[in-house]
């Protein structure tokens, strides 16, 4: 069974059958135990089938720990895209002990190659890790993932293994969204938490979804402008209709998954010291929502603006990773 077929409604009928209810009681996130009273033997029986129907190794499903539809979902892809040569997590520069880890998480329509180029900027003991989310790249036979949540939890079960020594995120634009949110997933779930939080070009308050529309329901020529005036994107893949068309639906995914996800109102502060950087001429964010990222957290180390529009970052790199390397020494200090 190829990895495209992976589909969280298959595994959501799957497990509705074993408990003989309706799909629809199965959601995302009702959690197995608890919510849907699923004992050891009917895990067992869950975990056979789905091993069955997947060809993953015996007990995947019960050794995993997953504990909603959602995470399993994720574990499965995890796995079957570790059995190729490609993996969501791409290490540039692999060290068998690394004194720390940096996550990087990329923006909308994009992929790990925002951060090509990094490593050699960084402290030779420091390992970076680029995270790719399906449907691009090395992943581009996996189905796009539109909703946050499920995006967390794959990455998640990626990185679950590399929270062995201090560890920080830095996420760019729709990376900063889930950045954040996968640091909530670990504050809840009591699991290690970052030393290090940056946050880059998303504001806060949401300032993407103002007046500019909502680019995933914009027209191909509408979101071509858009993405023009916002900067960033190449001609090459814009001006070109073939490899426009190759992209398209990798945009309007995300656009779709940033539209959907909304920063929780009256947020508890995480205990993680977060830092918050931006271009000053950003069409899409503007200072005083980057700002309000302080209301998330219990340390908030201020904001950084850099020469630039919201791509600032590709003109920056060095400085840009000396003020993550300070700030990353900083928190640990």
């Amino acid at each position: 069974m190829t990895t495209a077929t992976v589909s969280i409604e298959e595994l959501r009928a799957l497990i509705a059958g074993v408990l003989e209810i309706e799909p629809e009681e199965v959601t995302d996130q009702a959690h197995f135990t608890e919510e849907l009273d699923i004992d050891s033997l009917l895990m067992l029986e869950i975990s056979t089938r789905v091993e069955t129907s997947y060809g993953v190794p015996e007990n995947t499903v019960v050794v995993s720990g997953a504990r909603n539809l959602s995470q399993l979902h994720a574990l499965l892809l995890s796995k079957l895209v570790g059995e190729t040569a490609a993996g969501p997590v791409i290490r540039p520069r692999p060290l068998s002990d690394p004194a720390v880890r940096l996550f990087l998480f990329h923006h909308a329509g994009g992929s790990h190659l925002l951060y090509r180029g990094w490593a050699e900027h960084f402290p030779k003991d420091w390992e970076l890790c680029l995270l790719e989310a399906p449907g691009r790249g090395q992943l581009h036979a996996l189905p796009l993932i539109d909703d946050c949540d499920r995006l967390v939890d794959y990455f998640h079960t990626a990185i679950e293994p590399l929270l062995d020594r201090p560890f920080g995120f830095f996420g760019h634009s729709m990376g900063a969204a889930i950045a954040y949110q996968l640091t909530l997933r670990l504050h809840h779930d009591q699991d290690p938490l970052p030393a290090w939080l940056g946050v880059s070009a998303y504001g806060a308050l949401r300032s993407e979804a103002g007046t500019e529309g909502r680019p995933h329901l914009m027209s191909d020529d509408e979101l071509r402008s858009w993405l023009r005036n916002v900067g960033g994107s190449t001609p090459q893949l814009l001006d070109n209709d073939t490899v426009w068309r190759q992209f398209a639906p990798v945009f309007r995914n995300d656009f779709t998954l940033l539209e959907s996800w909304t920063p929780p109102h009256g947020p508890e502060p995480l205990p993680v010291p977060l830092s918050v950087f931006g271009g000053r001429h950003d069409k899409l964010t503007s200072e005083e929502y980057l700002l309000f990222w302080q209301v998330f957290t219990t340390h908030f180390r201020g904001l950084e603006s850099y020469e630039g529009d919201h791509f600032y970052l590709m003109n920056h790199q060095q400085p840009l990773a000396a003020a993550i390397t300070a700030a990353m020494r900083a928190a640990a200090a």
